[in-house]
């Protein structure tokens, strides 16, 4: 049974840039005659299909576009719409019909970049979605308001049918709404989506629809989650689909990608799917839609079978710990060496803070290294209460005996006392260093940041502490989080040893954020978008930013177009601001009020590829705020998606 939904292009319209050339399909219909190079108007959908090109043809979603060029040398300039099929490029069609035969790349390229230009080049499709028609231009164009006006009236003079501008960028959106024209934006209709492919990848297993959050613990490594609410914990599974639109640095979308299964937002997906649910089934999702289908006897049993033989594998290894250091580092003496004292988090803000990138810094703060953890844990006696825990009847098989235990266990950890002097040691270096101000307690463990495993998400931190005795609870807290039910089961889906994991903690200056979020220096939706940075962002303190609740802002910047779009804008009312006794508190926001300015996608732009650039051209998953007109760095990652990866030999 194969599903196919309407997904608009996330990052360009149809308009291709020089250089970029869209695969050929066959035309929605096929004329009897030879058709025409170009046609100097549309009178019918006939006419209209005879030019046109069709991405994913023979599915719901197919994309019926026909390219269009307008010569402004004759007068009265002269439109013509472009076999689509036969030419590929702009530039195919006015080399190869004569035009300008001999014209350079530069030349080409002037016609997207100068007011003077020659050409108005652009697409006119039929979109997925609409009843309707929309025109519109590459994303990198530097329209302006007199060729948007002439190719509007033209369009619209010679098309048999309404039509409406798609605005492709921030640029566009601007001359849209100054010229006054009937338009749509990619935003508005990426959010009227009916399906989106978050993480694209096959699964096999059993679908397991889940009705309310609380309920996820009991989804078992061989299910297909399909989650009707967004959990705040996920366990490893085989595959997920959604009825919540999210975004792909949401909780669900990193956990799906470290994991490398497949993820995806589907509308009603309960509805659609529930003849399905406790069937073996297959779940491929892609770009352009879903596929699911049961498996046949022969097909469950050789699937049983290789997870036998996975589960035989050896176990993973995490970073090794240096458990001789015992001072506590100040953040300025960290560099990547460290991560074997202090975890790779916290060793990379070293980095960042000694190599200073412009406009940006890192909120000061200190480590407490591995030893202290191992330090305590041995003291009370902790793999004793572990090899206790895991005895206990249903712990290897029932997930909710798991979590029910681990809870238990995380609550005896911070109740278990610190060593006074190793208390007052971490006291006084918060004051001394930090003014007794009040902190962000965050985990750097040895177990995230590894190929193929980041670890995003699985551990605690403890945001805006303000005394003394909660610094200490704080830290027990963040060295509890080692037994969060999520990371338990995701290290053990990894086959980590769970006596090699060691907690280090930062103890980080908190500052009341303005707008906070995460960005990606490359594309997260495809393998070759090298030159794209991404960005999610939301109001306030970045805790929420990928909870997934609600859709936070988010945009694609490209070095290559320079062009900047939006994916979606947040509708958040409320932010999270430092609370004066301790902790956060929820404030309200003004409502519409954009975060990602085209003045601040920019400068976070410079600052990704600045980051990428120190850690050695590694993509990077980074945290960041602003305070006031500089940018905090709060965090940087190596951005880690399995659904790229090149495949194992």
């Amino acid at each position: 049974m194969k599903f196919a939904l309407p997904l608009l292009p996330l990052l360009a319209g149809l308009c291709m840039a020089p250089g970029v050339q869209a695969q050929p399909a066959p035309a929605a219909s096929q004329a009897p005659v030879r058709v025409p190079d170009a046609l100097p108007a549309l009178r019918s959908q006939a006419e209209f299909d005879a030019l046109a090109r069709v991405h994913n043809p023979g599915t719901a979603m197919a994309l019926a576009h026909v390219m269009f060029a307008i010569d402004r040398l004759p007068n009265p300039a002269r439109l013509h719409y472009i076999n689509t099929p036969r030419f590929g490029l702009h530039e195919h069609f006015v080399r190869q019909t004569g035009l300008t035969p001999r014209a350079d790349e530069q030349a080409i390229k002037s016609n997207y970049l100068r007011p003077d230009r020659r050409f108005v080049f652009g697409t006119l499709s039929r979109q997925p979605g609409l009843a309707g028609f929309t025109y519109e231009f590459w994303e990198g164009d530097q329209l302006t308001e007199p060729l948007l006006r002439q190719a509007d009236q033209m369009l619209k003079a010679s098309f048999f049918a309404p039509l409406k501008l798609k605005t492709s960028s921030t640029l566009h959106d601007r001359l849209a709404q100054k010229t006054g024209l009937a338009f749509v934006t990619q935003e508005s209709l990426i959010r009227g989506q009916a399906f989106m492919a978050l993480n694209p990848g096959t699964a096999t297993g059993r679908l397991r629809i889940v009705e309310q959050a609380g309920d996820a613990d009991t989804l078992r490594p061989g299910d297909i989650a399909l989650l009707r609410q967004v959990p705040l914990s996920l366990p490893p599974v085989a595959g997920v689909l959604t009825e919540r639109a999210s975004t792909v640095l949401s909780h669900v979308n990193l956990l799906a990608k470290g994991w490398g299964i497949p993820n995806a937002y589907l509308r009603d997906a309960a509805g659609l799917l529930r003849q399905h649910e406790g069937q073996w089934v297959e779940l491929k999702v892609a770009a352009s839609g879903y596929e699911l289908r049961r498996l046949t006897p022969p097909e469950i049993a050789a699937w049983q079978l290789r997870q036998t033989k996975l589960n035989r594998q050896e176990m993973v290894s995490t970073a090794r710990p240096d458990l001789n250091e015992t001072r506590l580092w100040p953040l300025v003496a960290l560099r990547p060496r460290h991560s074997a004292q202090c975890g790779a988090k916290a060793a990379n803000l070293g980095a960042l803070q000694a190599v200073g990138i412009a406009d940006t810094f890192v909120p000061d703060g200190f480590c407490i290294p591995f030893s202290h953890y191992d330090r305590f844990m041995r003291a009370h006696r902790l793999a004793d209460r572990v090899a206790q825990m895991q005895r206990l009847p249903g712990f290897g098989t029932d997930p909710k005996v798991r979590k029910e235990a681990l809870a238990r266990l995380r609550g005896e950890i911070v109740q278990w006392p610190v060593d006074r002097a190793t208390a007052a040691e971490w006291q006084a270096r918060w004051q001394g260093q930090l003014g007794g101000q009040g902190v962000f307690v965050r985990s750097s463990s040895n177990s995230e940041d590894l190929p193929g495993f980041s670890g995003a998400g699985l551990y605690s931190t403890v945001p805006n502490v303000k005394t003394g005795e909660a610094l200490e609870r704080a830290v027990k807290t963040v060295w509890a989080s080692v037994f969060n039910f999520e990371a338990w089961e995701a290290r053990s889906a990894a086959r980590f040893r769970s006596d090699a994991v060691m907690m280090g903690v930062f103890v980080q200056a908190a500052i009341d954020a303005a707008n906070a979020g995460v960005m990606i220096t490359r594309d997260p939706f495809t393998a070759t978008g090298w030159h794209v940075t991404y960005i999610s962002a939301k109001r306030g303190i970045g805790i929420r930013v990928v909870e997934g609740e609600r859709v936070a802002e988010q945009v694609m910047y490209s070095s290559w177009s320079k062009a900047i779009q939006v994916l979606s804008r947040s509708a958040d009312t409320t932010a999270l601001q430092l609370n004066a006794s301790g902790g956060v508190k929820e404030v309200p926001v003004e409502a519409g009020r954009i975060v990602l300015n085209d003045a601040l996608v920019l400068r976070l732009a410079g600052v990704g590829a600045a980051v990428k650039q120190l850690f050695h051209g590694v993509d990077q998953d980074i945290e960041w705020a602003t305070v006031g007109e500089r940018i905090a760095l709060l965090q940087a990652r190596p951005y880690v998606d399995r659904s790229t990866a090149p495949p194992k030999p």
